[in-house]
Protein backbone atom coordinates (compact mmCIF):
# COMPACT_ATOMS: atom_id res chain seq x y z
CA UNK A 1 0.00 0.00 0.00
CA UNK A 2 3.07 2.38 0.75
CA UNK A 3 4.46 1.48 -2.27
CA UNK A 4 1.45 2.66 -4.80
CA UNK A 5 0.88 5.58 -2.66
CA UNK A 6 4.44 6.55 -3.35
CA UNK A 7 3.90 5.90 -7.00
CA UNK A 8 0.84 8.13 -6.66
CA UNK A 9 3.09 11.30 -5.11
CA UNK A 10 5.52 10.50 -8.42
CA UNK A 11 2.27 11.15 -10.64
CA UNK A 12 1.85 14.57 -8.85
CA UNK A 13 3.86 17.28 -10.25
CA UNK A 14 2.90 19.60 -7.00
CA UNK A 15 4.10 16.86 -4.66
CA UNK A 16 6.83 16.11 -6.31
CA UNK A 17 8.35 19.83 -6.01
CA UNK A 18 6.78 20.15 -2.35
CA UNK A 19 7.91 16.80 -1.24
CA UNK A 20 11.09 16.43 -3.22
CA UNK A 21 12.43 19.56 -3.65
CA UNK A 22 14.97 20.23 -6.11
CA UNK A 23 16.43 16.97 -6.34
CA UNK A 24 13.52 14.70 -6.59
CA UNK A 25 12.20 17.22 -9.63
CA UNK A 26 15.79 16.29 -11.40
CA UNK A 27 15.53 12.50 -10.20
CA UNK A 28 12.14 12.16 -12.17
CA UNK A 29 13.07 14.22 -15.48
CA UNK A 30 16.21 11.99 -15.39
CA UNK A 31 14.07 8.83 -14.86
CA UNK A 32 11.75 9.68 -17.35
CA UNK A 33 13.74 10.47 -20.22
CA UNK A 34 15.74 6.83 -20.08
CA UNK A 35 13.86 4.12 -17.62
CA UNK A 36 11.73 1.87 -19.25
CA UNK A 37 9.30 2.31 -16.40
CA UNK A 38 9.48 6.22 -16.48
CA UNK A 39 6.79 6.71 -19.12
CA UNK A 40 3.97 7.45 -16.40
CA UNK A 41 6.00 10.17 -14.87
CA UNK A 42 4.61 13.85 -15.55
CA UNK A 43 7.40 15.74 -17.56
CA UNK A 44 5.39 18.37 -19.25
CA UNK A 45 3.63 19.38 -15.96
CA UNK A 46 6.20 19.14 -13.95
CA UNK A 47 8.66 21.39 -16.04
CA UNK A 48 5.94 23.97 -16.48
CA UNK A 49 5.28 23.72 -13.05
CA UNK A 50 8.68 23.81 -11.93
CA UNK A 51 8.99 27.42 -13.34
CA UNK A 52 6.02 28.51 -12.07
CA UNK A 53 6.71 27.68 -8.68
CA UNK A 54 10.60 28.93 -9.20
CA UNK A 55 8.81 32.56 -10.02
CA UNK A 56 6.18 32.33 -7.05
CA UNK A 57 7.66 30.58 -4.31
CA UNK A 58 11.43 30.54 -5.07
CA UNK A 59 11.73 28.94 -1.75
CA UNK A 60 10.90 25.54 -2.58
CA UNK A 61 13.70 24.95 -5.02
CA UNK A 62 16.14 27.76 -3.71
CA UNK A 63 17.42 28.55 -7.27
CA UNK A 64 17.18 30.96 -9.80
CA UNK A 65 15.23 30.34 -12.84
CA UNK A 66 18.54 30.15 -15.27
CA UNK A 67 19.86 27.75 -12.88
CA UNK A 68 16.74 25.35 -12.54
CA UNK A 69 16.80 25.80 -16.18
CA UNK A 70 20.30 24.37 -17.28
CA UNK A 71 20.44 21.81 -14.57
CA UNK A 72 16.66 20.17 -15.71
CA UNK A 73 18.24 20.30 -18.80
CA UNK A 74 21.41 18.24 -18.05
CA UNK A 75 19.18 16.05 -16.56
CA UNK A 76 17.08 15.26 -19.79
CA UNK A 77 20.23 15.02 -21.51
CA UNK A 78 21.30 12.92 -19.08
CA UNK A 79 18.47 10.57 -18.52
CA UNK A 80 18.17 10.74 -22.22
CA UNK A 81 22.02 9.22 -23.04
CA UNK A 82 21.44 6.41 -20.10
CA UNK A 83 18.29 5.43 -22.07
CA UNK A 84 20.68 5.17 -25.12
CA UNK A 85 23.31 3.09 -23.43
CA UNK A 86 20.45 0.96 -22.09
CA UNK A 87 18.97 0.40 -25.39
CA UNK A 88 22.41 -0.46 -27.18
CA UNK A 89 23.03 -3.09 -24.60
CA UNK A 90 19.80 -5.01 -23.32
CA UNK A 91 17.55 -3.05 -25.88
CA UNK A 92 16.45 -6.17 -28.16
CA UNK A 93 15.75 -8.24 -25.16
CA UNK A 94 12.57 -5.67 -24.64
CA UNK A 95 11.03 -7.18 -27.94
CA UNK A 96 10.89 -10.60 -26.54
CA UNK A 97 9.58 -9.06 -23.38
CA UNK A 98 6.19 -10.24 -22.70
CA UNK A 99 3.26 -7.67 -21.43
CA UNK A 100 3.14 -6.57 -17.92
CA UNK A 101 0.90 -3.86 -15.60
CA UNK A 102 4.07 -1.27 -16.15
CA UNK A 103 5.28 -2.30 -19.31
CA UNK A 104 3.56 -3.18 -22.50
CA UNK A 105 5.00 -3.90 -25.71
CA UNK A 106 2.85 -1.58 -28.16
CA UNK A 107 4.75 1.31 -26.88
CA UNK A 108 7.92 0.08 -28.33
CA UNK A 109 5.86 -0.35 -31.61
CA UNK A 110 4.64 2.95 -31.10
CA UNK A 111 7.75 4.47 -30.97
CA UNK A 112 9.66 2.39 -33.66
CA UNK A 113 6.93 3.32 -35.60
CA UNK A 114 7.24 7.04 -34.95
CA UNK A 115 11.06 6.70 -35.09
CA UNK A 116 10.76 5.20 -38.81
CA UNK A 117 8.64 7.94 -40.31
CA UNK A 118 10.50 10.60 -38.35
CA UNK A 119 14.35 9.32 -37.83
CA UNK A 120 16.73 11.20 -35.65
CA UNK A 121 13.83 13.93 -35.37
CA UNK A 122 11.80 11.70 -33.28
CA UNK A 123 14.37 13.06 -30.77
CA UNK A 124 12.76 16.34 -31.13
CA UNK A 125 9.30 15.73 -31.23
CA UNK A 126 9.05 13.00 -29.32
CA UNK A 127 10.28 15.30 -26.17
CA UNK A 128 6.64 16.24 -25.93
CA UNK A 129 4.90 13.41 -26.20
CA UNK A 130 4.93 10.93 -23.50
CA UNK A 131 5.68 7.92 -23.66
CA UNK A 132 7.74 8.60 -27.18
CA UNK A 133 9.71 10.59 -25.26
CA UNK A 134 10.74 7.78 -22.45
CA UNK A 135 11.23 4.97 -25.64
CA UNK A 136 12.98 7.24 -28.21
CA UNK A 137 16.29 7.42 -27.09
CA UNK A 138 16.35 3.24 -26.29
CA UNK A 139 14.99 2.84 -29.59
CA UNK A 140 17.80 4.33 -31.12
CA UNK A 141 20.23 2.70 -29.01
CA UNK A 142 18.90 -0.43 -30.54
CA UNK A 143 19.01 0.52 -34.35
CA UNK A 144 22.90 1.85 -32.60
CA UNK A 145 22.45 5.50 -34.41
CA UNK A 146 25.42 7.15 -34.16
CA UNK A 147 26.69 8.23 -30.84
CA UNK A 148 27.69 11.78 -32.55
CA UNK A 149 23.96 12.29 -34.25
CA UNK A 150 22.07 11.20 -30.88
CA UNK A 151 23.99 13.56 -29.41
CA UNK A 152 23.18 16.35 -31.75
CA UNK A 153 19.36 15.65 -31.34
CA UNK A 154 19.26 14.70 -27.89
CA UNK A 155 20.69 17.79 -26.63
CA UNK A 156 18.34 19.97 -29.08
CA UNK A 157 15.43 18.08 -28.02
CA UNK A 158 15.98 18.58 -24.50
CA UNK A 159 17.19 22.41 -25.20
CA UNK A 160 13.69 23.41 -26.86
CA UNK A 161 11.58 20.96 -24.57
CA UNK A 162 13.23 22.08 -20.61
CA UNK A 163 13.36 25.87 -21.93
CA UNK A 164 10.04 26.53 -23.64
CA UNK A 165 8.09 24.76 -20.85
CA UNK A 166 9.99 26.36 -17.88
CA UNK A 167 10.52 29.44 -19.40
CA UNK A 168 6.97 29.83 -20.18
CA UNK A 169 5.70 28.18 -16.75
CA UNK A 170 8.11 31.67 -15.07
CA UNK A 171 7.20 34.25 -17.37
CA UNK A 172 3.18 33.57 -16.47
CA UNK A 173 4.11 33.08 -12.89
CA UNK A 174 6.00 36.77 -13.28
CA UNK A 175 3.24 38.39 -14.52
CA UNK A 176 0.10 36.64 -13.39
CA UNK A 177 1.26 35.80 -9.52
CA UNK A 178 -2.36 34.32 -8.78
CA UNK A 179 -2.27 31.78 -11.79
CA UNK A 180 -0.95 30.04 -8.53
CA UNK A 181 -4.13 29.30 -7.05
CA UNK A 182 -5.14 26.96 -10.56
CA UNK A 183 -2.36 24.51 -10.57
CA UNK A 184 -4.70 21.84 -10.49
CA UNK A 185 -6.52 23.42 -13.62
CA UNK A 186 -3.51 23.81 -15.23
CA UNK A 187 -2.01 20.06 -14.67
CA UNK A 188 -5.45 18.56 -15.77
CA UNK A 189 -4.91 20.89 -19.01
CA UNK A 190 -1.49 19.58 -19.68
CA UNK A 191 -2.63 15.33 -19.37
CA UNK A 192 -5.56 16.47 -21.76
CA UNK A 193 -3.26 18.01 -24.31
CA UNK A 194 -0.42 15.54 -24.02
CA UNK A 195 -3.01 12.53 -23.82
CA UNK A 196 -4.62 13.99 -26.87
CA UNK A 197 -1.72 14.64 -28.61
CA UNK A 198 -0.58 10.65 -28.16
CA UNK A 199 -3.44 9.34 -29.42
CA UNK A 200 -3.55 11.02 -32.06
CA UNK A 201 -0.38 10.38 -33.28
CA UNK A 202 -0.71 6.91 -32.37
CA UNK A 203 -4.52 6.54 -34.53
CA UNK A 204 -2.27 8.20 -37.12
CA UNK A 205 0.52 6.36 -37.58
CA UNK A 206 -1.80 2.78 -37.14
CA UNK A 207 -3.99 4.19 -40.02
CA UNK A 208 -1.02 4.89 -42.42
CA UNK A 209 0.50 1.06 -41.36
CA UNK A 210 -2.80 -0.32 -42.37
CA UNK A 211 -2.35 1.76 -45.87
CA UNK A 212 1.17 0.65 -45.99
CA UNK A 213 0.29 -3.09 -45.66
CA UNK A 214 -2.92 -3.11 -47.99
CA UNK A 215 -0.46 -1.48 -50.68
CA UNK A 216 1.67 -4.28 -50.27
CA UNK A 217 -0.99 -6.68 -50.34
CA UNK A 218 -2.30 -5.49 -53.46
CA UNK A 219 -1.83 -7.76 -56.15
CA UNK A 220 -0.13 -6.03 -59.61
CA UNK A 221 -2.82 -4.85 -62.39
CA UNK A 222 -1.25 -6.95 -65.43
CA UNK A 223 -1.36 -5.13 -68.50
CA UNK A 224 -3.09 -6.98 -71.90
Amino acid sequence: MQVWEFLKELTNPESIIHHGGLFLLLLVIFAENGFVFGFFLPGDSLIFLSGLICATKPELLNTDITSLTLLMFGAAVGGSLFGYVFGRRVGPRLFERKDSIIFKRKYLDLTQTFYAKHGGKTLVLGRFLPIIRTFAPIIAGVIRVPVPTFMFFNVLGGALWITSLSLIGYYLGTQFPAIEHYVGYIIIGFIGITTMLLVRTYWKQRKESKLRKGQEEEPPILMP
